[in-house]
């Protein structure tokens, strides 16, 4: 018995040890022995960057220059891209375009050649979206996050609720939700003639009752508590990805984590009962309400009633709720900070600011502004374009290679592991692509629309490019014309002497420390 309980007790610890031994070898496959390899491939090439010392790579030197910058406002100019990315400002000045960061054990090669970035976008497949940290699907998912037939069949379902005529449906909704802004702001002004406001409060408030009654119908109010939960999410997400992600993290039972989870299910759940209800509705024969969720839901049934004879047709209720939490997120946010940045500069730039106004008043008068009407707004399209080029909403993108390629030309060659950075913002400020007044806020390059200012290249891309170019940007757009086009039409407005500028990357390229506008009523002093 005894010599049975040895024997036992031995294999206990050789499989102990056995197990620590895999780990051991994983940890350190991981942690060094994959990324020198790495490393040494790419310096075969030619490619520069720091050199690999630990898990953390570049990470705390990213975060904690931005940290360090924005401490202090920057002078109001629209060079912002040593301010919003110092890190890699430097580190493309010491390494050239040529260069790789470290994101945490993955080298990152920056991608910054037009030819390739074009390439990158068009072969989604080969370049996939990069899931370092699997928090972030916490916070959205969706179509931004699938891959390969997944990405195919939901892009289909969703395509019919962006289409030009479904958007020209919400215009009453984008106009009910920017007419209560204004009136607020009227009311404010009325007193005085003029005074000032922070935009950026109103403006984040205004997208988010567009974006819950053009998707779902309902006033801000009713989508108050997801909102606030989504700011939450945002918040939490921003302290996981300042920091390596260590694999199998996710399921501890920390204080963020469990956070992380308990709003992720109560915005499911919220979401749950809206979506089934609307279902309930559309099956019953109800009239649609025209809103996003009902085309998609219709669009949805449509597709599974068309195929009932093969498995796995349509969404899911959970995909819908992934894709309704990605119009929450996305509808609002992009649109946000594309008007709080148009606001800024129009104040700063007072003739185009006139130019605008007067082709508003010639176009619309005294009318509502209509779907035609604002898509033959010249001036205020070539403005917004700027706009988005000089501050776009997200300064990067990467993709992860699942799979050696080569790339370009001369054929880069990427191992299977890394990722491509395209940098957006050093991109659209580049003085080679885009002339030596780069910095400068200038709406006229768009005269002759974007294929024109780009040459054709693939160099202005605030909405990403290709077959998975944001599905959203028409809405974004469609929205941003009808509120500037209101508030131009109402007010004139210039920047308060409090206003200090500090564009900062969270989540989108939002204003630190706010938006202070003086606003005037037209007509009065």
């Amino acid at each position: 018995m005894e010599a049975h309980l040895v024997i036992i007790r031995d294999l206990l610890c050789f499989l102990v040890v056995g197990l620590l031994m895999i780990w051991g070898w994983r940890v350190l496959n991981w942690a060094w022995l994959t990324p020198k390899r790495l490393e040494r491939c790419l310096r075969q090439q030619g490619l520069r960057g720091n050199p690999y010392r630990s898990v953390s790579g570049d990470i705390k030197q990213l975060f904690g220059m931005s940290r360090q910058t924005r401490a202090k406002p920057m002078a109001p100019c629209d060079d912002i891209e040593p301010y919003v990315t110092p890190f890699f400002h430097q580190f493309l000045d010491k390494y050239g375009k040529d260069s790789f960061v470290w994101m945490g054990p993955r080298p990152a090669v920056t991608i910054m050649d037009p030819d390739k970035i074009r390439e990158i976008f068009t072969k989604f497949t080969d370049f996939q979206k990069v899931r370092n940290n699997p928090l972030l699907s916490l916070l959205v998912s969706g179509l931004v996050n699938l891959e390969g037939d997944h990405w195919s069949k939901h892009r289909k379902i969703i395509n019919p609720a962006f289409h030009q005529d479904k958007l020209k449906n919400m215009l009453p909704a984008f106009y009910q939700s920017c007419s209560d802004m204004i009136s607020k702001w009227e009311k404010i002004v009325s007193t005085e003639g003029c005074t000032e406001i922070d935009a950026w409060p109103y403006l984040v408030t205004m997208t988010r009752d567009v974006i819950s009654r053009a998707a779902f119908g309902s006033s801000f109010e009713e989508g108050r508590r997801i909102f606030e939960l989504l700011d939450e999410q945002i918040n939490l997400m921003i302290k996981a990805v300042q920091s390596v992600y260590i694999p199998g993290w996710r399921f501890l039972p920390t204080k963020t984590n469990r956070k992380l989870k308990m709003n992720y299910n109560d915005i499911k759940e919220s979401l749950r009962e809206m979506i089934k209800r609307r279902e309930k509705a559309i099956k019953e024969g109800e009239e649609s309400n025209e809103d996003l969720l009902d085309i998609l839901v219709e669009s949805n049934i449509r597709e599974i009633e068309a195929n009932a004879d093969r498995k796995n047709m349509g969404m899911s209720i959970e995909d819908v709720i992934e894709e309704c939490k990605l119009f929450y997120f996305a509808g609002q946010e992009t649109t946000s900070v594309l008007l709080v940045w148009t606001m800024v500069l129009l104040a700063r730039y007072p003739d185009w600011q006139t130019k605008a106004r007067d082709e508003v008043l010639q176009m619309f008068g005294d009318n509502k502004p209509d779907a035609d009407g604002l898509s033959r707004l010249k001036v205020v399209t070539m403005i917004l374009h700027e706009v988005l080029r000089l501050y776009p909403p997200a300064v990067a993108v990467s993709r992860s290679i699942p799979k050696e390629i080569k790339l370009g030309k001369l054929l880069l060659l990427l191992p299977a592991g890394i990722e491509v950075s395209v940098p957006i913002m050093q991109i659209h400020h580049d003085k080679e692509l885009w002339g030596d007044d780069a910095h400068e806020f200038k709406p006229e390059r768009f005269t002759e629309g974007v294929s024109k200012a780009t040459k054709s290249q693939v160099t202005f891309i605030p909405f990403g490019w290709g077959p998975r170019i944001c599905i959203g940007q028409n809405f974004a757009m469609m929205e941003a014309k009808m509120a500037m086009s209101m508030i131009l039409k109402r007010f004139w407005f210039e920047l308060s002497p409090s206003y200090a500028h500090s564009p900062y990357s969270f989540v989108t390229l939002r204003p630190q420390h706010g938006a202070q506008i003086i606003l005037h009523q037209l007509g009065s002093n």
